[in-house]
């Protein structure tokens, strides 16, 4: 106290301002995986924290895989670690259901809950309530370099099949020193390799259980689908495609190493800024090829922020978590990086918006694949399960993984792919077992 009476009152109030600040400041410990959006939204740190100097930000940033596996185990146990948790369309109606996650029922007005896209809402919500809120959107397409059709004398149909994109991975593959006819995800895990080998399944007209719940891994369109895979990336895929996900995926394709990926519709905002991508002025684009059948040729997915039951921080979370997600972020994110960056998918206003779609060619074609995929009819026979690239009952996180590291060890030729999918039925069968959904 000594001390105290010789500071200047000035300096005085200050001190204890400032010592009450920190007292009542929260910080919220934000779990996100490493792809570009989540990047920019991690950079734009300062303009949340100015505008709510009440609450800090710390974040865990992780790949794909580590992310949901520290999440999960996390998030099922109680642990409390995150505050804000980003997840996707699989993980919130399993885990609503389970009250792992807040429910969002009483979201502000300015927030425009009605502005959500209907299939991106719906896919977020149990019972019709929201768990999560979405901070980008996507579906799938292909992508292609334009330059190397033209040369090749190659045409893009209005609607590729995957025996025409063979044919010309196998004419454009090593056309320049250092390119791959094609890049796809080799990398395992059910929300990688899984995620694309999937619906390559569902055009080839298969399906991952059958009515009764009885898998069906090793069926005839099961192995036509995943021979078809291994031979392409085997034959035409840059050197080490089993170590690739989405992000090295995009790397490769935007310094021009390959001449077509498939991948999910959310890559093509960096793809088009040239900035950030050797190929913008030269690429292409077209719908996710199909097989068979249509059906399910392409996904639809979105990265969410949800907040967990877990945390101590209800309340500003949700502070985060709207701002993050709303038209106001979107704006921002225009404005400081470009329209090309900003989260796509989400809301009826960036589309309606003509700085977005003026700078994004690619916006009505996002837009409506998204609109038109329907997770409830995803593959040419039916099926009991909700889901186009994933099924959604708690299994399959454990299931997909399984399966997609046996294509893995076939795409390196460990293994033969019969083999694989004989194994992957197997293992995929006792798992359905133990948790009764078919008879032992």
């Amino acid at each position: 106290m000594r001390f105290a009476r010789h500071l200047p009152v000035t300096t005085l109030a200050a001190a204890i301002a400032i010592a009450g600040n920190a007292q009542a400041q929260t910080e919220l410990t934000v779990a996100t995986v490493n792809n570009n959006d989540m990047v920019i939204m991690q950079s734009l740190t300062e303009a949340f924290e100015e505008a709510h100097p009440d609450i800090t930000l710390d974040w865990v940033v992780l790949e794909e895989n580590v992310l949901r596996q520290r999440m999960t185990t996390d998030i099922a146990t109680g642990g409390g670690q995150f505050d804000v948790m980003t997840i996707g369309t699989y993980e919130v109606p399993v885990w609503a259901e389970r009250e792992w996650l807040e429910p969002l029922n009483d979201l502000p007005d300015e927030y425009a809950e009605d502005d959500l896209l209907a299939s991106v809402r719906d896919g977020l919500s149990l019972d019709g309530t929201l768990h999560a809120l979405p901070f980008y959107a996507e579906s799938s397409m292909m992508y292609y370099r334009k330059d190397l059709f033209e040369q090749a004398g190659i045409e893009m149909p209005e609607q590729p099949t995957w025996a025409q994109v063979r044919d010309w991975a196998e004419d454009l593959h090593g056309s320049e020193e250092g390119l791959a006819g094609i890049c796809l995800r080799g990398k395992p895990g059910w929300g990688e390799n899984m995620a694309f080998i999937t619906t390559l399944v569902n055009t080839y007209g298969g399906r991952w259980f059958d009515e009764q719940w009885n898998p069906e891994l090793n069926s005839e369109a099961w192995v036509n689908a995943v021979q078809f895979y291994v031979d392409l990336l085997g034959n035409y895929g840059p050197p080490g495609a089993s170590s690739n996900g989405f992000n090295e995926n995009l790397a490769l394709f935007s310094r021009g190493n390959c001449a077509m990926w498939v991948d999910a519709t959310s890559a093509a905002g960096k793809l088009y800024d040239a900035n950030e991508s050797d190929v913008a002025d030269s690429l292409g684009f077209a719908p996710a090829p199909i097989a068979e059948t249509p059906k399910g040729s392409h996904w639809l997915w979105s990265w969410a922020l949800a907040i967990p039951a877990s945390s101590e921080h209800k309340e500003a979370a949700l502070e985060f978590i709207t701002w993050a997600t709303s038209q106001e972020y979107i704006e921002l994110v225009g404005e400081t990086n470009g329209w090309t960056s900003v989260p796509p998918g989400t809301r009826e206003s960036t589309y309606a918006n003509e700085q977005y779609t003026d700078a994004a060619p690619f916006a009505d074609f996002v837009l409506n694949a998204i609109k038109e995929t329907n997770p409830n009819d995803s593959t040419l026979e039916p099926n009991p399960y909700v889901g186009v690239q994933t099924v959604n009952i708690p299994e399959f996180q454990s299931i997909g993984t399984q399966v997609g590291q046996s294509i893995a060890a076939a795409l390196i030729g460990d293994t033969t792919v019969e083999q694989a999918l004989d194994g992957a039925q197997r293992a995929t069968e006792r798992t359905m077992q133990r948790a009764g959904y078919i008879e032992r």
